[in-house]
C-alpha cells in the first residue's frame, strides 16, 4: 500500500524559510514523477514544483528562484525547501506522486503572516 506523509508546515513570517517533507512508503519516489501542489482557501490546487524520475526540476513562475524541490532516494522522501516566503503562498501543501497511478499526501499548512 502507498503512503505519502508530509510533515515540515507551520507559521513563519514573511521573508522566512519553511522545509517541508514527503516521506514514502510502499513505493520507491524514484520510480515515477513527484510533484508538490497547494491550495489556498477558496482557491484550486495548483501545481507549484516537479521532480522528474530522472531528477530534472520545473518550478512555477511565481515560485522560480525562491523554491527548490529534491529528492532524496536513500531516505526515499521528497522535499520542498521554501524561501523568501510570501503571505500570498500561505496555503495548504501537497505531495504528489505519479507511478502506476496517483498518490496524495494528507497536506500540510503553510500560513505566512506577521
Amino acid at each position: 500500500q502507498v503512503q505519502l506523509v508530509e510533515s515540515g508546515g507551520g507559521l513563519v513570517q514573511p521573508g522566512g524559510s519553511l522545509q517541508l517533507s514527503c516521506a514514502a512508503s510502499g513505493v520507491f519516489f524514484n520510480s515515477g514523477s513527484g510533484a508538490w501542489y497547494r491550495q489556498a482557501p477558496g482557491k484550486q490546487r495548483e501545481l507549484v514544483a516537479v521532480i522528474s524520475r530522472d531528477g530534472i526540476t520545473t518550478y512555477k513562475d511565481f515560485v522560480k528562484g525562491r523554491f527548490t524541490i529534491s529528492r532524496d532516494n536513500d531516505k526515499n522522501t521528497m522535499y520542498l525547501q521554501m524561501n523568501t516566503l510570501k503571505p500570498e503562498d500561505t496555503a495548504v501543501y501537497y505531495c504528489n506522486l505519479q507511478y502506476r497511478g496517483d498518490y496524495w499526501g494528507q497536506g500540510t499548512q503553510v500560513t505566512v503572516s506577521s
